[in-house]
């Protein structure tokens, strides 16, 4: 995902992400010389401009000659995500569920969503939780499970390439490549593909859930006798 891209995700256009992009590394400008060096309309340009106001994402230089500063990406973005934070409140008070929440079996397709999908499941843990993955599918999620750690949680990760954490438990295993198996607090787990073209199933499940820290613990347990093992001939 490029500059353009991230900023887009930031509820602005493509064009006004590219000249938003053009007033923060080359600094103010008029619209004019935006749209010269942007090779765009005049009138396309200004319209975006206006829209960047609007949004927060540039002010006005009143000067000889109208001008346009973007406003600091740390600063602008972190508006957005505040105000984000602010209607993710209201919204929880007012989208009350009217019936009881689904517990059956999800299918959730997308990498980035079982990405999302884990990382919720890690920040909102309270006491403990398994993870089994390969060190690399690990990279997103390592800010979520120190974040887990430093908050008190129990932290048992099972990968091929283990880091260095305190507050994480590590085990060291040969993984299925892409494969990913949470389980959170004994009352949610996700399993599945976390390759580019895999799903996931997420579960509340207490059968299923029971099944994978079954299977998890076994796991756990011969590891620890081989490295023992290991350990008593060396």
């Amino acid at each position: 995902m490029d500059a353009a891209e991230m900023l887009m995700q930031f509820a602005l256009t493509r064009q006004e992400a590219l000249i938003y992009m053009a007033l923060t590394t080359d600094g103010a400008m008029t619209g004019y010389e935006v749209a010269k060096q942007l090779g765009i309309s005049r009138s396309n340009c200004y319209t975006s401009l206006a829209s960047l106001v609007e949004k927060g994402a540039a002010y006005l230089l009143e000067d000889t000659a109208t001008r346009y500063v973007a406003v600091k990406p740390e600063e602008f973005c972190g508006n957005r995500i505040r105000m984000l934070e602010e209607l993710k409140d209201k919204l929880a008070q007012q989208l009350l569920p009217r019936a009881a929440q689904t517990e059956g079996y999800l299918t959730i397709g997308g990498q980035e969503n079982m990405i999302d999908k884990a990382v919720f499941m890690i920040e909102h843990g309270a006491e403990r939780l398994y993870l089994s993955a390969e060190r690399v599918c690990l990279e997103p999620l390592i800010p979520s499970l120190t974040a887990a750690a430093e908050r008190g949680m129990q932290v048992t990760v099972i990968t091929d390439v283990p880091f260095s954490q305190p507050g994480i438990r590590f085990y060291t295993a040969d993984c299925h490549p892409g494969q990913i198996r949470l389980i959170v607090d004994s009352n949610a787990v996700l399993t599945g593909d976390l390759t580019t073209d895999g799903t996931c199933l997420y579960s509340r499940k207490k059968n299923l859930i029971d099944l994978f820290k079954e299977a998890m613990r076994n796991e756990i347990q011969l590891i620890e006798l081989y490295q023992n093992e290991k350990g008593s001939v060396l």
